[in-house]
């Protein structure tokens, strides 16, 4: 019988991790601080702001369709963001915390004229993190958190959402909506009808080609394999010996960062302000 706290995780995140650099996979994946015994992460403006737009939207789909905006969003970000003011955010001011704030509400602004299918009906995963075993024999799992899957009652199928705080369009040969797929034809019985990145900047919901079943299973495999060797050789150096990738972890390391406090998943918190 497979042991699931023995195996090795994989995700879109942490695949994307070591593809951009092995070294930045090891300092947030794998790299604990001696001293506290957590991992170690960085925040900093943008990621603030998308974790604030993240959490106000989730929050809407786990209500009932006529409910989701008896609260207006404006109200549910100004509860939500004291979670980054500040150094919490890691903003060097007032007014860069202004600037991205109102990004925030134009977002979520843009959200309430356009609300699309924030109206229509949302399931919910049973697991708080989808996961399956990519391979048994492998000792790999498989996992990842979806920001929306949309409800056709007509056919009884599913539409895989991901939200898009940044600015610029996801990569065509991004595994990212693949990988979605992936943990939900293991996770539930539905049909997925498809897949769409909505980039709120600018209110667009775009459809992603999604590549077959057997394509993306065996890309994530190939990658997961090499990070299962990686881990098995303790060998994550990168490539260019420092890169701005890595940069800003080795600076938590090194001392050069903003002790901030324990994060949600108990992770310590840092700034570069």
């Amino acid at each position: 019988m497979p042991d699931k706290f023995s195996a090795i995780w994989v995700s879109h995140s942490s695949i994307n991790d070591y593809l951009r650099c092995p070294r930045l996979y090891y300092l947030n994946n794998i790299y604990k601080d001696p001293k506290t015994g957590r991992k170690i992460s960085v925040i900093n403006p943008h990621l603030a702001l998308g974790q604030v737009v993240h959490d106000v939207l989730e929050s809407l789909s786990e209500l009932p369709v006529e409910k989701r905006f008896d609260i207006p969003l404006k109200v549910l970000l100004n509860v939500k963001w004291r979670k980054v003011a500040g150094k919490l955010g890691g903003f060097k001011d007032d007014f860069e915390e202004m600037k991205f704030r109102d990004r925030a509400l134009t977002m979520l602004s843009n959200v309430e004229s356009r609300p699309g299918l924030i109206l229509e009906k949302a399931i919910k995963i049973k697991q708080d993190l989808p996961w399956y075993w990519l391979s048994e024999e492998e000792n790999l799992i498989l996992c990842g958190k979806i920001d929306w899957i949309k409800y056709n009652e007509e056919d009884d199928s599913i539409d895989i959402i991901d939200f898009k705080t940044g600015k610029n369009e996801e990569s065509s040969n991004s595994l990212q909506l693949a990988i979605y797929r992936l943990l939900l034809e293991h996770c539930q019985k539905r049909k997925i009808r498809r897949a769409s990145y909505w980039y709120l900047d600018k209110s667009e919901i775009v459809d992603f080609d999604l590549p077959s079943l057997e394509e993306s299973e065996k890309r994530v495999m190939e990658i997961a394999l090499k990070i299962k060797e990686a881990r098995r050789k303790n060998d994550f150096a990168c490539e260019r010996s420092g890169c701005y990738a890595c940069e800003a972890l080795e600076k938590i390391v090194s001392g050069k960062a903003e002790y901030i406090g324990v994060g949600e998943y108990n992770k310590d918190i840092y700034s570069l302000v």
